[in-house]
């Protein structure tokens, strides 16, 4: 089949190539579900529209759907996320791609319906542009819509949303909230991936610095626990009194925004929330801070407060930006994008494996059940998180203890107590 792409330079494909290879390499689970598809073809007639940081990993979540029958749309759900060379490889495997690293905020829109133009029978998406598109500009695709995936916290906010106001017109499954999803991606997947993104931009060391994380839902937690094995002192912001209450208790010190601002080093924003930096807390902060944002949309530090404040902007190393306020100098990584993304090579390999062996799944359940599904938002079946952690471990080579018979009968049963 010959793709339909407008990608930066299709040349790059041998680089981005390898690049999939690696990853492939480190993701079993998926690899297993990939062969099973292979043999039975279960999205054979079946379009998939995607919108998903177009990186490594994204193409082997692709490329298993793919092997499964499935005919691909795909594109990114950052400006800048995609990496060129991947996007390229994409492209020249067949699927039909419309991305590349830099994008406008215009030409992102713009490729999302390039995508929604191939008319999908499935959506995945990461944020809820695509199917926030569909239910908008592009209600004419809706009757065709068996359903969709959301990959990340955010989109699973603005779908709930849609669900209470009775706007969403199609069931989407909730991998965001999958166990074997939140527990190891948003955790230990953004705690590596964030630090990573900021040590590859900086080249600063992180020990000995305070680092103040905002937010401590999964991702939150993840970042901190990090921060705090490199060095780092670590302040935890929250609004939530029992997540503030639980960092307190794991050992970081909890304080507002506005006290966190006149001892940071680094901020990094992990709420899914707005302004969560605004210019209050930049005027607090000390000569030298550095921002970065680890939540999906690039709102959770308020750049246009950083503007306003500057008398200077320029950029000082790739994906670094100064901003000169005059008697101090703040600096912003990857524009306040997901800096594991902007800055480096997002999650490790393994933790995605998990992810999308939930996309996959996720999707083949669409098709198998949308008929019978609500326009709602549902959980991940639990026996599917349980089959994913299960084949996770056996790729790892650990055996894990079974219930005995008599044991199980015990657990069932309310008539033996003391």
């Amino acid at each position: 089949m010959e793709s339909m792409y407008a990608v930066r330079d299709i040349n790059l494909w041998k680089e981005g190539e390898r690049k999939i290879e690696w990853a492939k390499q480190h993701m079993p689970v998926l690899n297993l579900i990939r062969e099973r598809f292979k043999e039975e073809k279960p999205f054979k007639g079946i379009t998939i529209g995607m919108a998903l940081h177009l990186e490594a990993k994204t193409a082997v979540l692709a490329e298993t759907l793919m092997e499964g029958g499935a005919k691909i749309a795909i594109t990114g759900c950052n400006p800048l996320s995609t990496q060129d060379d991947v996007a390229a490889a994409c492209a020249k495997k067949g699927m039909h791609v419309y991305a590349w690293r830099g994008e406008t905020v215009e030409e992102y829109y713009e490729n999302l319906n390039r995508v929604l133009d191939h008319e999908p029978d499935i959506v995945i998406d990461d944020g809820c542009d695509l199917i926030f598109l569909l239910h908008t500009k592009r209600t004419e695709l809706l009757d065709n819509i068996m359903g969709g995936c959301e990959e990340t916290t955010t989109g699973i906010i603005r779908l709930k949303a849609m669900e209470k106001e009775g706007a969403l017109k199609f069931p989407v499954m909730d991998v965001n909230d999958a166990y074997t999803k939140h527990l190891f991606d948003n955790r230990y997947g953004t705690g590596q991936s964030a630090l990573d993104g900021i040590l590859r931009a900086t080249n600063l060391l992180i020990a000995g610095k305070t680092v103040v994380v905002a937010g401590y839902g999964w991702c939150g937690r993840g970042v901190a626990m990090r921060a705090k094995g490199l060095g780092a002192e670590v302040v935890v912001t929250e609004v939530n009194p029992i997540r503030a209450l639980e960092a307190r208790m794991d050992g970081f010190r909890v304080m507002k925004m506005e006290k966190a601002a006149e001892i940071g080093d680094i901020f990094i924003t992990t709420t899914g929330c707005k302004d969560v930096i605004r210019k209050e807390h930049i005027l607090k902060m000390k000569n030298g801070a550095i921002l970065a944002n680890a939540g999906h949309f690039d709102n959770e530090i308020n750049k246009k407060h950083l503007q306003e404040l500057a008398k200077s902007i320029r950029e000082v190393r790739n994906c670094v930006t100064e901003y000169d306020l005059g008697d101090k100098k703040i600096y912003l990584l990857g524009e306040g994008r997901l800096v594991n993304l902007a800055c480096a090579d997002g999650h490790p390999c393994e933790v995605m494996d998990m992810s999308f062996a939930n996309q996959a799944l996720a999707a083949e359940y669409i098709l198998k059940n949308h008929d019978k599904l609500e326009p709602r938002v549902y959980n991940i079946p639990y026996e599917q998180d349980l089959m994913i952690a299960s084949l996770k471990l056996k790729a790892m080579g650990i055996e894990i203890d079974e219930l005995t018979e008599e044991q199980k009968r015990y657990l069932e049963d309310w008539r033996e107590g003391t």
